[in-house]
């Protein structure tokens, strides 16, 4: 495990699939066992709630708590679920300031988490996400995540997930992040777990020289657990929120201009 300064944080994508693991048996503890395994200060999790019937959340929160250190950032549901769409976001310290449960364009229901969070070494935004698996359907849940991650300028952005994107290059719905985004290139295998090759689950961070380091969590518990391995990344925080240019910078003062201009044209009212 890397080691990291003082002013930096690990943050950590990790698809649980419903805790059914490589031998195909529900274990939450395994799960929970990785997740501890990690020590990440900020993870995202996809796949914590059954996907059917009462879509029940999987783990046991409060054991979580007390071996990994890890509070949930509450979300609202209709259903006994942990998360939104199965997005969990957990945090070992920090007080969470916002929290947007997002519907995502596409064929299959899918969600994301906005979360800004204050952490002892820093503010940051934290997008957490679970993208579909037609290409279609990524290029604009990609839009759709840009558009709420752009509208800030105080704060970094951490971008991380299962993005379900195995194509490169030229194909991938995910190079409309870069410039903002990285690092993107070809990611870090993830998936399957017993022999990881497509780098599916991704972390990435805007401003992007503030990752310091990204592997995947790579123990024999994690290639039994899920059918995916964690991706752990270390992101420096301290100071970063001054060097973050907002991906839409004058979009805020552009809606105060157009709603003057438009009442200056449409007149007093009678």
């Amino acid at each position: 495990m890397a080691a990291r300064k003082t002013s930096s944080a690990v943050f950590a994508s990790y698809n649980i699939h419903k805790c059914v693991g490589t031998d195909r048996r529900f274990d939450p503890g395994r799960v929970m066992a990785v997740i501890a395994e990690i020590g990440a200060d900020v993870i995202a999790l996809q796949e914590a709630d059954r996907r059917f019937g009462d879509k029940a959340g999987l783990l046991d929160l409060p054991t979580l708590e007390r071996d990994a250190g890890l509070v949930p950032v509450p979300v609202t549901n209709d259903h006994r679920g942990h998360g939104w769409h199965g997005n969990l976001v957990l945090v070992r310290e920090g007080a969470v300031r916002d929290i947007r449960q997002i519907r995502l364009p596409g064929l299959e229901p899918r969600g994301a988490l906005v979360a800004d969070l204050d952490l002892s070494v820093g503010p940051v935004r934290v997008v957490a996400a679970h993208l579909g698996l037609l290409r279609h359907s990524r290029l604009l849940q990609v839009e759709t995540l840009l558009a709420h991650a752009g509208e800030i300028a105080d704060r970094p952005v951490v971008m991380m997930g299962d993005l379900n994107e195995w194509r490169r290059q030229r194909r991938s719905a995910l190079k409309r992040f870069a410039p903002g985004f990285g690092p993107l290139g070809q990611g870090v295998p993830s998936f399957p777990a017993y022999f990881p090759v497509l780098a599916l689950d991704r972390v990435m961070a805007q401003p992007q020289d503030i990752v310091e380091h990204i592997a995947a969590h790579d123990t024999p518990l994690a290639r039994l657990a899920s059918d995916h391995l964690p991706v752990r990344a270390v992101i420096r925080l301290d100071g970063a929120a001054a060097e973050t240019p907002a991906l839409v910078p004058e979009l805020p003062r552009l809606r105060q201009l157009l709603t003057r201009l438009l009442a200056e044209v449409e007149g007093p009212r009678p």
